[in-house]
């Protein structure tokens, strides 16, 4: 409740908001002119009743003239009072509200004469008849200035002082005390009564403000607003319709007068009942009374169709009788076409057309509750583009785009009603069988899209090759839920990708269990150099001929405290999977190096390198590192890669290994013949020697004639580019003397020693030094 200053509110000075205080002003004068007639009859009748009670006490010639003053002034003020502007909500200053305080001053003086002049001159009984009197007119005079406290206060101070003191000249102190506590009790009553009343003009002012700015508000609103004001009498029909509704609705303000709104929202469907279904709501709420909220209607308007946006509440009188609706309506039509847009986008993928992860999901989740509803089954198949970066990294993003274009409109012409395929992003796209009850079916399809993306692709006037991998999952059995199965058909394509690519495979329980594992391998390796649980062993390289040590080859090793020994074979794909190898890679070199230099002048340390660390160009700073810090001199470094390290085009690897045979260090090619082997390969890089798979040396000890041409032609024409070649995985005597016979100058194997642990490699450097010395 706002607060009322008394010196504002008897009028002695402005309030807080002076112009709140204006108009207040202006009411209290405008409440006191109503009652000035009040005033007036109650001074005139006590006036009256005066004379009466003292024309036998008090001479003619003194009563006459005070009862001709009084009806004077008491008149003069009545006039005065009546002449005040009629003006609700007009403005009062402080000396409008101060001039009604003389005119009470005026009339108290008058009364005054009463008790100081003519009370000593009567009986008891006149006396307090006379008091009543006074004190019946100090109420009235309350009751009709109570707009006026200051007045108010002003007549009855001045009537009851008087009063009080004549009682105590005539020795009634009691009396007097009375008659002030009388006085007092009034002028409380007036100044609170005051303050209530000005509270209430406030609150008139504001709500009268408040209802202008409404009402300018809401004519802005209609006439400069894209919405529009309606109204509904209790019956549903429009009354008042504004200018911008019946613009909206296509016709003049006069057609649609009085006509059902219901019937203008339907148009031509009114007759024949073919009305949208949220029209149907609308009805219902409005035949319950309940208030709409930004409800969405489709509506013909001059045979175009449009969208509108309507909210209404119900409206009440005082009695809080339904008077019908009143409520906003916007036409959102560009609105709504921007937001499918949007929702197109959201859903679709910009690039091939086809629907995004995001729909994908969607669908495959309508698919899995249809299929439980029905008992039946639906499938999800991923599908995974092979060599597809390759063409990325060689023809550049633009093309590898228009490819991606050229598969999904293959995909997407053999898919019927019954699937729905799309891009899940990069070079993945999905297919939602909804029903996959025929197994045979599902593997046809995984079949079929194989075979036609593998198909070649004209693009740009290049033919590109690529292939497919899928990887299928099936509900209930792989997953009753969308996140499960395509976690499932993940596994499955992960297997498929494994596998070599361009197979389908789906999914199985031991999938998840493989999953798993390596999840929790790969928690493992990250802490494993940390751990201290990655060490090497060392096996030996010896000359073919002589038998002596040439070197060692460092084998990385992993001994977990709970998982025991780990072969590299199933946690090297997770470094390299994981982005660990960089670091693993780099902590090998090191180590290698530091073991090495400790070996005698004429012993070699072979390393074998990830082509993951051969695309970094900072594993040139690794390699020169590991050679300052441990002083081994770069001759006695061998960095073993394999073939893979060329098929990522444009990557680098070839600079790499050009600033690495800067260094010195020497590199071997690993593995020959067992990947997509080239003679690009040796005449962009100069190797200092070819290792030759131990699948080729078993193979050529059995006698088979192609695996001994092989090896036989590897070694002319290692010999021809002055390379060395070393055989791997020798075994047996035969396989020795095989080798030996076709010229290999290195042997590595079984044969002459498994890996070893630091220390004897140690002890074997030594006693190859005790030998050569001998």
């Amino acid at each position: 409740m706002p607060h009322v200053p008394l010196r504002a509110l008897i009028g002695l000075r402005d309030g807080d908001d002076p112009d709140l205080w204006a108009r207040i002003r202006a009411v209290q004068l405008l409440a006191a002119r109503e009652r000035a007639l009040l005033l007036l009859a109650a001074n005139l009748i006590a006036a009256a009743i005066a004379v009466m009670l003292l024309a036998n006490h008090v001479r003619a010639i003194w009563l006459a003239p005070w009862a001709a003053a009084l009806a004077g002034v008491a008149v003069r003020t009545t006039t005065y009072r009546l002449r005040t502007p009629d003006r609700p909500g007009g403005y009062a200053g402080l000396a409008d509200v101060r001039h009604p305080t003389l005119e009470a001053l005026a009339l108290g003086v008058v009364w005054s004469v009463v008790p100081l002049a003519f009370a000593h001159d009567i009986d008891v009984t006149t006396a307090l008849a006379l008091h009543i009197v006074v004190a019946v007119l100090m109420a009235a005079a309350t009751l009709a200035l109570v707009s006026l406290p200051m007045a108010a206060v002003t007549f009855v101070g001045l009537v009851s002082a008087a009063g009080a003191l004549a009682m105590l000249v005539a020795g009634n102190p009691v009396g007097a005390i009375a008659d002030l506590l009388f006085a007092a009790l009034l002028g409380v009553a007036t100044v609170d009564r005051a303050r209530a009343l000005a509270m209430l003009h406030a609150a008139d002012v504001a709500l009268a403000e408040g209802d202008e700015t409404v009402g300018l508000l809401l004519r802005d609103f209609d006439e400069t607003s894209a919405h529009w004001l309606w109204e509904t009498d209790a019956s549903r029909r429009i009354v008042n319709p504004s200018a911008r509704f019946a613009a909206a609705c296509g016709t003049d303000q006069a057609g649609i007068a009085g006509r059902p709104l219901l019937e203008v929202l339907a148009g031509d469907g009114w007759e024949s009942g073919q009305v949208a279904p949220v029209l149907r709501e609308l009805a219902t709420m409005l035949k319950h009374r309940e208030s709409v909220r930004d409800l969405e209607l489709p509506i013909t308007v001059r045979g175009e169709r449009r969208w509108w946006q309507i909210a209404a509440s119900p409206r009440r009188d005082a009695d809080g009788h339904f008077g019908g609706f009143r409520g906003v309506g916007s036409d959102i039509t560009e609105q709504r076409a921007s937001a499918d847009k949007i929702a197109r986008m959201a859903r679709f993928d910009t690039l091939t057309g086809l629907p995004n992860r995001l729909y994908v999901n969607e669908e495959l989740t309508r698919a899995l509750a249809q299929a439980e509803q029905w008992r039946s089954r639906c499938g999800f198949m991923m599908i995974d583009l092979d060599r597809f970066k390759a063409v990325n990294d060689t023809l550049g993003h633009p093309v590898g785009d228009r490819l991606l274009g050229k598969v999904s409109e293959r995909l997407a012409s053999l898919v019927t009603d019954n699937e729905l395929v799309g891009r899940l992003g990069g070079d993945e796209f999905a297919v939602v069988v909804r029903d996959a009850t025929d197994p045979a079916h599902v593997e046809r399809l995984a079949h079929t899209i194989i075979d036609i993306l593998s198909r070649p692709y004209e693009v740009d006037q290049h033919t590109l090759y690529i292939g497919a991998s899928v990887g299928v999952a099936v509900s209930p059995r792989d997953g009753r839920s969308a996140e499960t199965l395509i976690r499932s058909a993940d596994l499955a394509l992960y297997r498929s990708k494994d596998q070599g690519g361009g197979v389908f495979h789906a999914y199985e329980p031991q999938l998840h269990v493989e999953a798993e594992e390596r999840r929790v391998l790969e928690m493992a390796l990250r802490k494993a150099l940390e751990n201290q649980e990655l060490y090497l062993d060392y096996q030996p390289v010896v000359d073919a001929r002589s038998g002596t040590l040439r070197g060692f080859e460092a084998l990385l090793r992993w001994r977990h405290p709970a998982f025991g020994l780990i072969s590299p074979v199933k946690f090297i794909p997770i470094a390299e999977e994981a982005r660990l190898i960089a670091e693993i890679g780099a902590w090998v070199v090191r180590t290698a190096c530091a073991e090495a230099a400790s070996w005698p002048g004429g012993v070699h340390v072979a390393v074998n390198v990830s082509p993951e660390q051969l695309h970094n160009p900072q594993f040139v700073t690794v390699v020169a590192e590991a050679l300052s810090d441990s002083g081994l001199s770069p001759q006695r470094l061998e960095l073993e890669v394999t073939e893979s390290v060329f098929l990522r085009e444009g990557t680098g690897a070839v600079r790499v290994l050009g600033d690495i045979l800067a260094l010195g260090v020497g590199l071997s090619l690993d593995d020959f013949g067992t990947g997509y082997s080239s003679l690009g390969y040796l005449s962009s890089t100069r190797f200092s020697s070819i290792k030759i798979d131990r699948s080729f040396v078993q193979t050529a000890a059995t006698g088979r004639a192609e695996a001994i041409a092989i090896i036989r032609a590897v070694v002319a024409m290692a010999d021809s580019l002055n390379m060395t070649t070393t055989a791997e995985g020798v075994e047996t005597e035969a396989e020795l003397r095989m080798v030996q016979e076709l010229g290999c100058r290195s042997i590595q194997g079984y044969y002459f020693g498994r890996p070893l642990p630091v220390e004897e490699a140690r002890a074997l450097t030594q006693r190859h030094q005790q030998t050569r010395a001998a």
